[in-house]
């Protein structure tokens, strides 16, 4: 492992995450007027906020940045506000409090729920599929960039290359249903209403509190048996994911755009855990066995748009073993990415 540290704050973490590239503030100068992220109390919330207010001050604009969540946290709140970014606290699916927030011309949807559900389909339906339908006929003039989810396809071979835009979409279990169902509100809102709209499939974003990575690499530390029944998975560094994330909202299209966010390779979760293994110089132990199939996306269309990810998965691999070496807060939130019945507590 590298003696001197990349990051030593999550300050410098959050910096470097939500500095925007050249792409980023070209395609920004592309929308004309405000935006509102939806969902921004989540993991990626303050990153696209805040990525998208810096690409607006280098171009000198006075577009304005609305983040909209219940704020459960206060120090997401104040995060938030601390660099100007403007708040609204609001339970997207009480339609009073929707209509009351202000219709801005461009629409990043984050919201959404996952953990807690595995026996709630009701909270699933309200929230997965009510909710987005709501939205979308509250901001059927904008222009719309709506996160969805790879658990959306059917389950593939790792020899696949992965699930592509245009697959079968049968995945199991209630919540990658509930999200099939969230993708249905935005598409029949966009083609009632002539809304622009892309949507992404995100699996899964890096960051180093949090992840696929960190969650193997945590359980490598603490002598902790990995389990390898997922076999194989894709990720992207969160502040790519970011970057392609505010590329496709100049995409969106009356008939709807659909895109998705990862990397390019596909990584065995037992070779990603021996990697730790070897960074933190302990043994690894395993439990489970790969199984013949799995949740994989192909990243072609969106690699032949945006480029390769700036941030390599040994990169990654080599930053997060460095940040958990020293004790860097992590935010406690497991992905259960070795999941395959699509049920979560």
């Amino acid at each position: 492992m590298r003696n001197q540290s990349v990051f030593e704050s999550v300050e410098q973490l959050d910096e470097f995450i939500t500095r925007p590239s050249p792409a980023v503030v070209d395609a920004v100068g592309k929308l004309e007027g405000d935006f509102t992220v939806l969902g921004a109390g989540g993991k990626m919330g303050f990153h696209l906020c805040r990525m998208l207010q810096r690409a607006i001050q280098q171009l000198g604009q006075d577009s304005r940045v609305h983040a909209v969540s219940r704020f459960s946290s206060w120090a997401s709140r104040a995060l938030m506000r601390q660099h100007g970014i403007d708040t609204h606290a609001v339970d997207l699916s009480a339609r009073v409090a929707l209509a009351r927030l202000p219709v801005t011309a461009n629409v990043f949807f984050l919201a959404g729920v996952k953990f807690g559900t595995a026996n709630n389909p009701k909270l699933l339906q309200q929230m997965n599929v009510e909710m987005p339908a709501m939205v979308a006929q509250h901001y059927a003039e904008s222009r719309i960039t709506a996160l969805s989810t790879g658990c959306v396809y059917s389950f593939t071979t790792p020899d696949s290359g992965g699930s592509r835009e245009e697959d079968e979409l049968d995945p199991p279990g209630k919540y990658a249903r509930s999200c099939l169902g969230r993708e249905q509100a935005f598409i029949t809102g966009s083609l009632q209403h002539g809304t622009a709209l892309s949507l992404v499939r995100l699996n899964y974003s890096i960051d180093l509190r949090y992840g696929v990575l960190v969650d193997i690499a945590q359980q490598v530390l603490r002598n902790q048996a990995v389990n390898v029944d997922a076999g194989y998975v894709n990720v992207i560094w969160q502040g790519d994911a970011i970057s392609q994330v505010i590329r496709c909202l100049p995409l969106a299209n009356r008939s709807p755009v659909v895109m998705n966010v990862t990397g390019s390779e596909t990584l065995s979760v037992r070779q990603v855990a021996d990697q730790f293994g070897r960074r933190f110089g302990k043994p690894v132990k395993f439990i489970g066995s790969e199984a013949a199939t799995c949740w994989l996306s192909n990243n072609a269309r969106s690699r032949a748009l945006f480029g390769e990810p700036s941030v390599g998965v040994e990169q990654m691999i080599d930053w997060i073993a460095d940040w958990l070496s020293r004790d860097g807060v992590t935010l406690g939130k497991p992905t259960h990415f070795q999941n395959r019945e699509g049920s979560y507590d």
